[in-house]
């Protein structure tokens, strides 16, 4: 069980890791699109894609540069009677609070399901039932047969109406990745709780 449970660890530390240096660089993403933004407004005809396409960029870094900010233990805080404690009552604190997180991370899942199914053009209250058929026709039929499943794909409501299920598949996708990462710091805390390190 320790050799699965240290396989697990290594894995998604090593996966959010990687892909959180590289979210890294989503900082200069975000500035080159407004400094676009700015350029094409004073000297150019004003772009249409570029605000909104900055407020994607700051999502998909921030919701992909989560679980390595968990990972790092980067997020903000109380450390007025934290820091004082031994590192086995910090890591009882942290596999109790892991596990409050771990229901949040699982409502922000459901949630981005419900809505990246709706972006896919399914309106009713089962998107459970939606994702299964869209899963099944796609391993059975392929992208055409997953394309029939899909009724009117949502866009944005602005001028440039881009698609919206790309952002939300990123949410979804990054909060899968912040629910695997809280349960690799729960695997941890475990550890550390019995004095050992993982």
């Amino acid at each position: 069980m320790r050799k699965l449970a240290c396989a697990y660890v290594r894995a998604v530390d090593g996966f959010n890791a990687g892909l959180g240096r590289l979210m890294i660089w989503g900082v200069f993403v975000m500035a080159g699109i407004l400094l676009w933004s700015s350029a094409s407004k004073a000297f150019f005809d004003p772009s249409l894609w570029t605000l909104e396409m900055a407020q994607f960029a700051m999502v998909a870094y921030y919701v992909l540069g989560g679980p390595y900010s968990i990972q790092m233990g980067a997020n903000v805080r109380m450390d007025l009677f934290y820091a004082e404690w031994s590192h086995r009552k910090k890591a009882w604190v942290d596999a109790f609070t892991v596990l409050l997180l771990v229901f949040y991370i699982g409502v922000l899942i459901h949630g981005a399901l419900n809505s990246t199914a709706y972006s896919l053009g399914y309106f009713g209250k089962n998107s459970y039932a939606f994702w299964w058929d869209l899963i099944t026709a796609f391993v059975t039929g392929g992208p055409d047969a997953a394309k029939e499943t899909m009724g009117y794909i949502e866009r944005s409501p602005t001028a440039w109406r881009p698609y919206l299920w790309p952002i939300k598949a990123i949410m979804l996708f990054g909060f899968i990745l912040m629910l695997l990462q809280t349960v690799s710091e729960l695997i941890k805390d475990i550890a550390r709780i019995k004095g050992e390190e993982i």
